[in-house]
C-alpha cells in the first residue's frame, strides 16, 4: 500500500504529525530505512520485535517495517510498568525492541530476565533530567576503554562505586540491579549513563541529594503524557535517607577518594587534559545537536 502510493502519488500526505506532513514518498523512505537496519541486526520473517512508542512517526515507520520484511510486531502500551513489559517481552519471545530513549533505565534492568532480547533500538530524543543547583549534583567520568572488560562490565563497576559513594553520604541499604539507577527501597536516589565515544567510555551521574518538586517543572515544561508518567517514578534523596544534605566539600571527598581506590589513580585539581576535553566537547556536540 505504501509503494503504491509512494510511486503513484508521492506527494500526497501519508501523516500529520506536530503540524507538519510526511508525504507517502517519505513514509516509504523512512519504512525501508528501519527494514534495512532490522535486517542488518538479523531480524528475519517470524521473528517478534516489541514495539514500546507513542503516537509519533516513529511508531508508524517501525510497524510497517517489521511487516515489509516478515517479522510480527508487537505493539504495547507505553503507560505499562516493568513488571507488565517483562511478562509481554518474555510471553511474545520478542527479539528485539523499539522504544524512547528515556525508557531505556527501565528496560535496561529487566534486561538481564530476557534472555531471548538480543537488541534494544531506541528512538526519540525525549529525555529530561531534572537538576536544580541545591537539590542535585552531577559527576562525570571519562575512562579509556581498555579499562573495562566491556560495556557490561563498565556497568556493574559504576554501579558497585556509585552504591559505595551513596553509602559514604550517609544512606542505608541502596541497591543496584544492572545498567539502571542507584534505589534505596523501589525509590531512585542517583543514576547514571555511559556512552561510548571511539575508545572512551563517559559515565555521567546524577545525584539527588535534596527533594526534588518536578512539578515546579512541568509546570513550564510541557510533556506528552506518555513520557510524564514514566519520568514521575518515585525519587528519595540523600537528605530524607541520611538526615541532612551533605556539604559540596563532603561530596567532593567522598567521590574523589572513591573514584582513586577503584581505579588506583590519584586525582587534582586543574584543567582538562586532552582526552578529558575531548570527550567533554564530545558529549556537549551530541547535547546541542540539531534534531
Amino acid at each position: 500500500m505504501i509503494e503504491k502510493w509512494a510511486l503513484s502519488d508521492p506527494e500526497l500526505p501519508a501523516l500529520i504529525f506536530a503540524g507538519e506532513k510526511i508525504t507517502y514518498s517519505q513514509l516509504n523512505r523512512e519504512v525501508n530505512r528501519v527494514a534495512n537496519g532490522l535486517t542488518a541486526l538479523g531480524i528475519k520473517k517470524g521473528d517478534r520485535v516489541a514495539i514500546m512508542l507513542p503516537n509519533i512517526p516513529e511508531f508508524v515507520y517501525s510497524f510497517f517495517a517489521i511487516l515489509r520484511i516478515g517479522a510480527v510486531a508487537v505493539p504495547f502500551n507505553t503507560l505499562y510498568k516493568g513488571g507488565e513489559i517483562l511478562h509481554i517481552l518474555e510471553d511474545s519471545g520478542s527479539k528485539a525492541l523499539i522504544s524512547l530513549t528515556n525508557f531505556a533505565p527501565m528496560i535496561n534492568e529487566l534486561i538481564p530476565e530476557l534472555p531471548e532480547l538480543e537488541h534494544v533500538i531506541l528512538t526519540g530524543e525525549r529525555n529530561l533530567i531534572f537538576a536544580h543547583p541545591e537539590s542535585t549534583v552531577f559527576i562525570q567520568l571519562i575512562l579509556q576503554k581498555n579499562q573495562m572488560e566491556d560495556l557490561d562490565h563498565a556497568y556493574g563497576r559504576i554501579g558497585n562505586l556509585m552504591l559505595d559513594i551513596v553509602r559514604s553520604l550517609g544512606v542505608d541499604d541502596p541497591w543496584y540491579k544492572h545498567r539502571g539507577s542507584i534505589r534505596v527501597r523501589g525509590d531512585k536516589i542517583a543514576a547514571f549513563v555511559i556512552s561510548e565515544i571511539e575508545d572512551m567510555y563517559l559515565i555521567n551521574v546524577i545525584v539527588f541529594l535534596t527533594p526534588l518538586d518536578i512539578n515546579d517543572f512541568l509546570r513550564v515544561v510541557w510533556v506528552p503524557h506518555e513520557i510524564r508518567d514514566k519520568m514521575l517514578e518515585p525519587l528519595t534523596s540523600v537528605q530524607e535517607e541520611a538526615g541532612e544534605r551533605p556539604s559540596w566539600d563532603r561530596i567532593k571527598e567522598c567521590v574523589t577518594r572513591r573514584v582513586e581506590k577503584e581505579f588506583g589513580v590519584e586525582i587534582t585539581d586543574g584543567n582538562l587534559v586532552r582526552d578529558e576535553l575531548f570527550g567533554y566537547e564530545k558529549l556537549r556536540s551530541l547535547a546541542y545537536k540539531d534534531r
